[in-house]
């Protein structure tokens, strides 16, 4: 939908008007036929779930029409391929983004405000993850390069990682503003949230581009 970023009012919510968080249910993890072509096919269909599930901050937020995970990570992978760093390896960043959040295909896109510990979020998320890559993929080669790239993301220590992790930060901003521009709203935890913790040169680059594009238009 085309927006003018020039022309509309901020509507600020509060807490009080974010709807409260509903328990969430997970679905049974996958039982292996024990059939590699039945298994293999289940996980191809368990994807789809990554482009029905909406993003549960924006949700809560009462966004209509809010994005899938799968838009999330679309974005990400594009914006590394973005990027002029040759220090890092491009193709592995265009990889874990795509994988990164694998794992809410089965767990679904979990926040703080749900009362799941981080400890319990993390064990969820391993779960689905070896339920995926054991269970449904037998533990081929193409499964394991799946995993070590969620397991690299997770651990957030290699330069690839930490880069990754700022363009979901950064995917998040540029959301919020899109978001902000369509439906008038004011948005700004998601901005507090996500650019001052920037740290790759370029990407923070990038989000000092949005912050001031935001400010100028606001």
């Amino acid at each position: 939908m085309p927006f003018d970023p020039f022309v509309f009012h901020f509507v600020h919510m509060d807490e009080s008007e974010i709807a409260p968080p509903a328990k969430r249910v997970f679905p049974p993890l996958y039982v292996q036929t024990g059939d590699a072509s039945i298994d293999r096919l289940a996980f191809f269909h368990v994807l789809e779930r990554l482009k029905t599930q909406k993003r549960t901050g924006w949700v809560d937020n009462k966004i209509p029409n809010a994005e899938s995970i799968s838009d999330h990570m679309y974005r990400m992978a594009i914006l590394a391929m973005c990027t002029s760093d040759s220090t890092l390896n491009i193709s592995k960043c265009v990889m874990m983004a795509v994988v990164h959040d694998l794992a809410e295909a089965q767990v679904g896109d979990i926040t703080p405000r749900e009362g799941i510990s981080k400890q319990e979020k993390q064990r969820l998320e391993a779960e689905a993850m070896s339920n995926f890559v054991h269970d449904m993929l037998h533990g081929s080669p193409a499964a394991l390069r799946i995993e070590a790239l969620w397991n690299e993301y997770e651990e957030g220590k290699t330069n690839e990682a930490k880069f990754v992790k700022d363009l979901d930060r950064l995917e998040m901003a540029l959301q919020a503003r899109e978001y902000e521009t369509a439906h008038a709203l004011d948005l700004q935890p998601f901005f507090d949230s996500s650019l001052p913790h920037l740290r790759h040169p370029e990407v923070k680059r990038w989000g000092e581009d949005l912050a001031q594009a935001r400010s100028r238009s606001g």
